[in-house]
């Protein structure tokens, strides 16, 4: 599969998507955003991240010769499990792996932080796996694994099946284990309850659950983890504030209730970044992880990934670039261990793994580089060699494809290992100051003045579904003065719309509400139920725009006069909001209840009661509100 033209054709159906429910009527904004979405505005290019490759270790087959693993252990881990049997082959491990089980062995507590697709799990399941097979399986749970997603709990257990069940049988398990996260029935519960297995999955809140419950099924369980040996975090980096306390809090329970003298604490993380060296990165997950653990983490019990380039020649000259690039772009491979061997002496190849994956820190140590762009990347190899950007481009694209269409004929991993990490935004909408172009100014980010020029302001644009007109959206009211006129003698009072909406409401009476600018010596007396509803629906913004307009109703009658937010050149307009009448006993309408964000029925039936249009230049004005 070619994931860059998979890619290609799941952005061009987003984007068809997008321009299906575009209608914009004026011209000008339409050309704008069409160039905004060509430009790939809501899905920018998308970034190549290598995943590189690991300097190897020994294999289990060697650990298990030098007595550091069972001799079990090396029939469980194999490479090619889930094959032929036939086909298997021994595992060699990445050396941050082995160094990850040596420390186990020591009985160190230790944490390991490596990328994605570096093997973390194993540094911790072959330790629990060896210690079982040392102390004998089924003598209760030796080993709690916690993660923060059950969907990462599911996985391993897919992994763990492929290793311990696979060539031995479903009855015939070396190490059991289970998974215990609430997504089990009560029978399966109660199974695992009188069969405890040596190796527990779960999550940090079904552990706090089995500490705390009075469940039977989990005071069995929690009964037979006691003389527990290793408590697993995995993701250690998604422990943070009240969360991070709470965790640190249980891991000190499940210690003080369950621990084994002997217990160690694991945690993996992803690589880390940050200020400072290597070595001072890694004093301070120690610091963090003898926190969250409560029991002492060396910083050499930090164990980082060990980089090792794919690649086995030397840094391309330009000359040889050239050379490279004038030719046709590398082909897919029919045989993937053969091509191996070749595309490791390609010069582009070279240059590719160095451009997306590997770079050297401040000691000249290898690790990770950030991703980047094809394009990028193909404007740097333009430039290093005078070929056109749309040759680099074609060649890189190719050689990753290829790359990844290899095999090791050792280890079984690809050369180029690499991802396309695709963003796509969802839209917002349309900002504009109020002017005609070439006057206007529009952005697609929201922000409240035009850049550079604190006296024009922009509103978000909204658009008639039908006729595709836009309309400024005027949200925030609290800039308003409200006068009431109504029977009685007014009170010298002044009150913005918002300060208004929080007033109880009176007894039903008629009268009629006009907002204007706020002047001082406005007056108010207080306004009727329904009055203060429709300001209260005016505030809350939350309106579809129609083109319907309700008939006005002449005796109750909210106005608002608008003297210009952006500049002294726009006339007062006056838009209306009309308001259903109805007696105190007739029942009350769908459409004449202020909508509250909670019932579909409300928000159903709320429609837009009140456009109106500048004169020209100036744009038409949204007053949104809902009744």
């Amino acid at each position: 599969m070619d994931v860059f033209q998979l890619r290609d054709r799941v952005i061009d159906d987003y984007k068809a998507y997008i321009q299906s429910f575009l209608r914009i009527a004026d011209p000008g904004i339409k050309r704008w955003v069409e160039e905004q979405l060509d430009e790939g505005r809501l899905w920018p290019d998308p970034l190549v991240q290598l995943n590189p490759s690991f300097a190897p270790g020994t294999t289990v087959e060697e650990l298990a010769a030098q007595e550091v693993l069972h001799p079990e252990c090396a029939r469980i881990f194999r490479r090619g499990k889930d094959r032929e049997p036939s086909e298997e082959q021994p595992l060699r491990l990445h050396r941050h792996q082995q160094e990850a089980i040596e420390a186990a062995s020591t009985g160190a507590s230790y944490v390991l932080t490596t990328g994605t697709g570096s093997g973390k799990s194993l540094a911790y399941f072959v330790p629990i796996v060896d210690h079982v097979l040392r102390h004998g399986s089924g003598r209760g749970v030796k080993a709690i694994v916690v993660y923060p997603m059950n969907a990462l709990c599911n996985s391993q257990m897919e992994e763990l099946r492929k290793f311990l069940i696979a060539g031995f049988g479903e009855g015939r398990r070396p190490v059991t284990f289970e998974r215990y996260t609430g997504q089990e029935s009560r029978e399966t519960r109660e199974r695992i309850a009188a069969n405890p297995p040596d190796v527990l999955l779960t999550n940090y809140v079904m552990l706090e659950l089995l500490m705390t419950r009075f469940d039977p099924n989990d005071r069995q369980i929690i009964k037979a983890a006691e003389g527990l040996e290793f408590l697993v975090l995995d993701k250690l980096h998604t422990y943070r504030g009240r969360q991070g306390a709470d965790v640190a809090m249980l891991v000190r329970r499940v210690r003080e209730r369950l621990g084994a003298p002997t217990m160690r604490c694991v945690g993996t993380s992803a690589t880390v970044a940050g200020s400072g060296t290597r070595e001072e990165r890694h004093q301070e997950v120690a610091e963090i992880a003898t926190r969250l653990f409560g029991t002492n983490v060396r910083a050499e019990h930090v164990i980082g990934e060990t980089l090792r380039l794919g690649v086995i020649r030397d840094a391309p000259s330009t000359d040889e670039l050239r050379l490279a690039l004038a030719g046709p772009p590398f082909p897919l491979p029919g045989d993937r261990t053969a091509a191996y061997a070749t595309l490791a002496c390609h010069p582009l190849a070279a240059w590719t793994e160095t451009s997306f994956g590997i770079q050297r820190d401040e000691q000249g140590r290898l690790e990770r580089k950030p991703p980047s762009t094809l394009d990028s990347a193909a404007g740097r190899l333009a430039e290093e060699t005078g070929v056109d950007l749309a040759t680099c481009r074609a060649h890189l694209q190719a050689i990753l494809l290829a790359g990844y269409a290899t095999d090791h004929p050792e280890t079984g991993r690809s050369l180029f290992a690499f991802r396309l990490h695709q963003f796509v935004s969802r839209g917002d909408t349309v900002y504009s100051s109020l002017a005609t172009a070439p006057d206007r100014h529009l952005a697609m980010e929201g922000q409240r003045f035009v850049p550079g020029s604190r006296d024009r302001r922009l509103y978000p644009l909204a658009f008639c579904r039908e006729c595709g007109q836009e309309y400024a959206v005027v949200d925030d009211l609290a800039t308003f003065r409200v006068t009431i006129h109504g029977q009685g003698e007014p009170r010298d009072q002044v009150r913005s719309t918002r300060r208004l909406a929080e007033r109880p409401a009176p007894q039903p009476e008629h009268r009629q509400a006009r907002a204007e600018g706020g002047q001082s010596g406005d007056r108010l007396v207080q306004p009727a139920p329904h009055q203060i509803g429709a300001i209260r629906a005016i505030q809350r913004s939350a309106a579809l725009a129609s083109h319907d307009l309700s008939p006005p109703c002449p005796s109750s009658i909210v106005s608002l006069a608008w003297h210009g937010f952006a500049t002294d050149a726009l006339a007062p307009i006056e838009c209306r909001f009309p308001l259903p009448r109805r007696s105190p006993s007739a029942p009350r309408s769908p459409a004449a209840r202020p909508a509250q964000g909670g019932s579909r029925q409300n928000r159903m039936a709320v429609r837009f009661i009140a456009m109106e249009r500048f004169p020209d230049p100036v744009q038409s004005v949204l007053f949104r509100g809902v009744i």
